[in-house]
């Protein structure tokens, strides 16, 4: 007979009774249903896969994210007499091999293993061997949020399910409908599982976002207003974890930097000083969080703009899980949207899959400019309505609205005349009337709408596109190197039957910061991304470097020149005749959207050269006199080696040509190809 559940949670875990929600959810595990819980950070998600899997037969696997999550539990369990342990890369062989002998000898309830201990055969062999009766995901945002991308295995998730025949239960802190729709597919086989939804409400935390304006002088005065408090700065990159913890180290805080490149020993570091030391402020990488349960963390600070919503969340929900007070404050920058843009562009992922998170990054920019009460919003988001919270900075300072809507159709209206085939720098050239060599080329200083912006200065302009975005009224096409394209929102915008009204205040321009100088402009970067991304792919399969494929240099070139043809392709950098062979093609079709017309090896390999074009001009003459002058004689070719040979050779006379194609076709195209070898010479 199974224990009962409350006496579970009252003997082992020390609780009275269940926090609202988690009954229900628990019970339901217990039954064997799957199972999706959406549940707030600080909700109790994980007894919710830990109490049913003291209630049933069998071990329970649970697959998570991090080894210091994965270590953290573990350790609490143990601690509260749980048979639990875990299998993971920084375990000893020794430790791992014990671990092995209690699931064989039926001593653990619980195991604890990363997505990648799937790829192996083996892993599902010995979880069939210990009558393994429950698979919990902790943290199942990540099967969309990085199955796409660096960590592929969570993907196979589903795959163990099917394998071992065992119901499955998949926990989160955030999931948006299409993330929650992504999941299911994944791991349910597009089974709907019970699913319960349990608020996103975190009513203590307090909400505030700010343009970059000496994004360290902000982190410092903010920090230096919580001085002595528990905080966590997140960071886009780890050079910028170390640079801000030493500034706050300067400045007289108690900082570390935590980061992936970190040896393990230092991370373990890390989080013990977190977890007991009182005040301590930790720059961090995105991981660092899911695997500290610390209640008391009185404030986040995102120095840089998270990627979406959902990681927006899932970071300032790290905050005040004790449920007192506690604020975040969120940085973002245009530099912080291209560098979003191009993770974006540069993910293997498919192409709507990459819409789909310009759509989520458009979500966050509107968080970031939102003209009302922030919460409000960001709930909506998640499918929830609330009223305003009074605990944000838009609620404190409503922010100064102005009527934008002749200001945004002038935007679409440029968008859709260029055929939704440019980005926001060509469009605001456009719009300023900024002849540029590119928006002459393709007569777009022609257009109506040339000039008819020049009231605002480049500056303000790219704040409005980026408002626009955060309306999620044009958004980047992947299949389009990041062009604008309208969304359907847009449509009664353009047509005047819906007006806009956007932020003032975030349209003044800040103070100019130094800022790394760009590899390629806006409009390129886009296709610069997509570049690289399949020269990673290639890079891969090959096993060699990525600059082995083609240089930086290279790819830059491309980005900008866009070449049409593999004779303008030849023309590139560093593109030499086996990488025109091996790479051309693949990587026009990256640059145009398709293949080029597939050509005979003998013209491939005069791509880029005058002989090229001479061969190109003498087949043009030889289909004219395919059937001769009169058009009535037996049609006759050359083959693409006399073609060729032609081309190289260039005869100045019949006997020449003669020599290289024979007396017959002399006969019927010597004089005409001389006619063109000599043109071509003048």
């Amino acid at each position: 007979m199974n224990p009962d559940p409350s006496t579970v949670l009252t003997r082992v875990f020390g609780f009275s009774a269940f926090r609202p929600g988690q009954e229900e959810i628990a019970r339901a595990v217990i039954d064997g249903r799957d199972v999706l819980a959406i549940m707030p950070t600080g909700g109790g998600k994980s007894l919710c896969y830990q109490l049913p899997a003291l209630c049933r037969q069998g071990l329970t696997v649970v697959i998570s994210p991090l080894i210091a999550l994965m270590r953290e539990q573990v350790r609490a369990l143990q601690e509260a007499g749980v048979a639990a342990a875990s299998i993971t890369s920084g375990n000893s062989e020794e430790e791992n091999a014990a671990v092995r002998t209690a699931m064989d000898e039926g001593r653990l309830k619980l195991l604890y293993i990363a997505p990648e201990r799937l790829a192996s055969a083996a892993t599902a062999a010995m979880l069939r061997r210990a009558d393994c009766g429950l698979i919990a995901v902790d943290e199942a945002h990540c099967v969309s949020q990085w199955g796409h991308d660096f960590r592929p295995d969570y993907l196979r998730i589903g795959e163990l399910r099917r394998a071992l025949g065992v119901p499955l239960a998949a926990f989160t802190a955030t999931a948006d409908a299409d993330t929650r729709a992504e999941i299911v597919e994944r791991l349910f086989a597009g089974q709907a599982p019970e699913t319960f939804l349990r608020g996103f409400d975190r009513p203590n935390i307090r909400l505030a976002f700010a343009v970059k304006n000496s994004p360290r002088r902000q982190l410092l005065e903010f920090a230096d207003r919580r001085r002595g408090r528990a905080g966590i700065v997140y960071c886009a990159t780890r050079a910028r974890t170390e640079t801000l913890a030493r500034a706050l180290e300067e400045a007289g805080h108690n900082a570390r930097a935590y980061h992936g490149g970190m040896e393990d020993w230092e991370r373990r570091k890390v989080e013990a000083m977190f977890q007991h030391e009182e005040g301590l402020i930790v720059c961090a990488t995105v991981a660092f969080g899911m695997g500290v349960d610390k209640p008391d963390v009185r404030w986040v600070m995102q120095a840089d703009l998270p990627k979406s919503i959902e990681a927006y969340y899932q970071e300032i929900g790290r905050a005040g899980r004790d449920g007192l007070p506690a604020e975040t404050l969120t940085l973002y920058g245009a530099d912080d949207i291209r560098l979003r843009r191009a993770q974006i562009d540069e993910s293997p992922a498919p192409p709507e899959r990459r819409g789909a998170d310009h759509a989520r990054l458009n979500a966050l920019l509107g968080l970031a400019e939102a003209a009302g009460c922030r919460r409000q919003m960001l709930l909506a988001y998640f499918g929830e309505v609330s009223e305003p919270c009074g605990n944000c900075d838009m609620c404190a300072s409503p922010a100064r609205l102005f009527d934008a809507t002749e200001a945004v159709r002038k935007a679409l209206s440029a968008a859709r005349r260029t055929g939704e085939w440019f980005g926001a720098g060509h469009l605001i050239d456009i719009l300023t009337g900024n002849a540029t060599e590119k928006v002459r080329a393709r007569g777009h200083d022609q257009l109506p709408t040339f000039g008819v912006g020049r009231e605002f200065s480049k500056a303000r302009w790219q704040g409005l596109f980026r408002q626009i975005m955060g309306r999620d009224l044009l958004r980047p096409d992947p299949e389009r190197h990041g062009a604008l394209r309208m969304t359907e929102a847009a449509v009664p915008v353009l047509r005047g039957e819906e007006s806009v009204h956007l932020r003032e205040d975030t349209l003044r321009t800040a103070p100019a910061r130094a800022e790394p100088r760009a590899l390629v402009s806006d409009e390129d970067a886009p296709l610069l991304a997509a570049l690289k991304a399949h020269r990673k792919a290639l890079a891969e399969a090959a096993r060699v470097p990525p600059y082995i494929i083609f240089n930086d240099r290279s790819l830059i070139e491309m980005a900008e020149k866009r070449p049409a043809s593999l004779d303008e392709f030849a023309c590139i950098g560093g593109v030499g005749a086996s990488k025109l062979e091996r790479y051309g093609a693949s990587f026009l079709k990256v640059i145009n959207g398709e293949e080029p017309q597939p050509e005979h090896p003998a013209r491939r390999k005069l791509a880029g050269a005058e002989a090229g074009n001479l061969y190109d001009r003498l087949f043009e003459a030889e289909r004219r006199l395919e059937r001769g002058a009169c058009g009535t004689l037996r049609p006759m070719a050359l083959s693409a080696a006399q073609r060729a040979r032609l081309a190289k050779a260039r005869p100045e006379d019949i006997e020449g040509v003669a020599r290289l194609i024979g007396e017959r076709a002399t006969e019927r195209f010597g004089l005409a190809f001389l006619e063109v070898i000599s043109a071509g010479e003048g």
